[in-house]
């Protein structure tokens, strides 16, 4: 049994350690974690940590063995720079180098999208989605801008009223201009991996598209297998 992710968090299964970047797959698969649960041999892979330039610390579980997935399934990513974008609650995008991970940074925006849809007045529970992709554009053309989150949110609620806009453009409004101000914040001259399975991973592509960065994109459920076999091979 071999598990990434939040299964070697703290207060979880077992705290597995976090390697420190730069680094590349050799420390991951070194610093894995063996342990005995209930007479089975379990395998913990090892997140990552990093500092910016001031010394902020960023943490990691489980994003990590997607992107070396992805470098086992396709070897040329492991040659040179490249920039990866992971889509989620907690999104990351992960530089590396000649295989090695440098930095990344986190970004919280699929959270605070779920915080403002349970508990803002910005949007309604109707999920309908009716709208929704021309209110994503909408938000990404808001986002270029520049004058940030904060300032455009409420546009979301004052359209509805004012503009006879529907809840579901609303929902699309908010995803892209968070989704726009997080490919701001990163200023990505590309080409950059987006490695996800879901409809969020597409929301990425279209940002990137929108501002100019090109993309590839790989499979997470892909990557994530290729990763963990990585760890097989290894015990």
């Amino acid at each position: 049994m071999i598990l990434c992710g939040m299964a070697g968090a703290r207060n979880a299964l077992h705290e597995a350690p976090y390697v420190t970047c730069p680094a590349g797959r050799s420390a991951w698969q070194e610093s894995s974690v063996e342990l005995d649960l209930g007479g089975r041999k379990v395998t913990l892979a090892a997140g990552f940590s990093t500092r910016d330039g001031r010394g902020r610390p960023d943490v990691m579980r489980g994003e990590e063995t997607q992107i070396f997935g992805a470098l086992a399934l396709d070897p040329a990513l492991a040659s040179g720079e490249q920039l990866f974008v992971l889509p989620g609650t907690h999104s990351k995008w992960a530089s590396m180098s000649e295989g090695r991970m440098v930095e990344f940074r986190t970004f919280v925006t699929g959270e605070l999208f779920g915080v403002l849809e349970q508990s803002s007045i910005f949007l309604s529970r109707d999920h309908s989605e009716t709208d929704e992709e021309v209110g994503f554009d909408a938000g990404l053309a808001r986002s270029a801008e520049g004058s940030g989150a904060p300032a455009s949110l409420f546009e979301a609620r004052a359209a509805q009223l004012q503009d006879g806009r529907t809840p579901g453009w609303a929902r699309g409004f908010v995803s892209g201009l968070l989704i726009g101000d997080e490919v701001r914040a990163m200023e990505p001259r590309g080409p950059v991996l987006v490695i996800g399975s879901t409809p969020l991973s597409g929301r990425y592509g279209t940002a990137l598209t929108h501002f100019g960065v090109p993309f590839e994109a790989m499979n997470a459920d892909d990557c994530v297998i290729a990763g963990l076999r990585l760890l097989h091979a290894r015990a």
